[in-house]
């Protein structure tokens, strides 16, 4: 649409003659392809404007004393578009990267706990629409206080980097990883059922377990997972109900994953007894 868009500009360029500078209505078709596509085909744009600016001058009749002139006003046209085209495609740049700070937890790179909620929140009215289930799990780490106070705050941050890292390692990329708060993350497993869900949840956890002894932490984790097929409830309902999973864990024996299938109603206390 945009070098459609240069075409149409073109012709009316030629219709209004050489008299009349329209070099700056250029700007808009360039602007459409650079923001929406990125920086290489607005080069691509601007190249194809500055030729259209061109030839509409020529075929408008416009004549000058040196054939030079030409190329100089096309050069000097190109290196105009060029300038716009990259403080576009850098302003772009800057706002997908702030948009992406305010999704993220700094000191992990997971999503953030408002972002999080917000994606459940989607996932939710995907599975009403589908009826397709979902499972979102919430990780606790078990003895983390004991590894700041051991080993300091520093080995801490280790600790929650290296959680995250090994949760986006076994996960697929259409799995999200959230931080919640302090040491208590959230996993949300798009099409995924308590069976498989309970596979990959362990997986994780074995492997986090592993790699925490061969550095000396005594870390595990407690998981509650509530996979959910058919889920009326709000986000921050079917978060609290996961939660509640996860705190059965951590009032029994801790390092432990707790699956549940929620069909629509309230968890009641036998499915939360650790």
């Amino acid at each position: 649409m945009g070098f459609a868009l240069i075409g149409a500009v073109g012709f009316l360029d030629f219709l209004t003659g050489y008299e009349i500078a329209f070099s700056l209505f250029y700007l808009i078709p360039i602007s459409l392809v650079t923001w929406l596509t990125g920086r290489r085909l607005g080069i691509v744009a601007s190249l194809a404007s500055a030729a259209v600016w061109l030839i509409s001058d020529l075929a408008a009749g416009n004549s000058y004393s040196h054939p030079g002139i030409y190329a100089w006003n096309t050069l000097m046209g190109f290196g105009f578009f060029l300038i716009v085209t990259f403080l576009l495609s850098t302003l772009r740049k800057a706002m997908e990267h702030e948009r992406e700070l305010s999704h993220t937890d700094y000191l992990t790179g997971a999503v953030n706990s408002r972002f999080f909620f917000d994606l459940l929140e989607i996932e939710i009215d995907r599975s009403h629409r589908y009826e397709h289930p979902f499972t979102i799990a919430y990780i606790d780490i078990d003895n983390f206080k004991v590894v700041n106070d051991r080993f300091g705050h520093c080995i801490g941050d280790q600790v929650l980097r290296a959680v995250v890292k090994q949760a986006r390692k076994h996960l697929r990329k259409t799995d999200v990883v959230a931080r919640l708060g302090g040491d208590e993350f959230a996993l949300l497993l798009p099409e995924t059922d308590q069976d498989s869900a309970h596979i990959a949840l362990s997986k994780l956890q074995s492997d986090i377990a592993a790699e925490m002894q061969q550095s000396n932490w005594p870390v595990t984790l407690s998981i509650g997972a509530l996979t959910c097929v058919d889920a009326p409830h709000t986000a921050e309902e079917l978060v609290r109900m996961a939660d509640d999973l996860m705190y059965s864990v951590k009032r029994g024996s801790k390092n432990a994953i707790k699956c549940l299938t929620c069909t629509g109603g309230p968890l009641r206390p036998a499915d939360i007894a650790p």
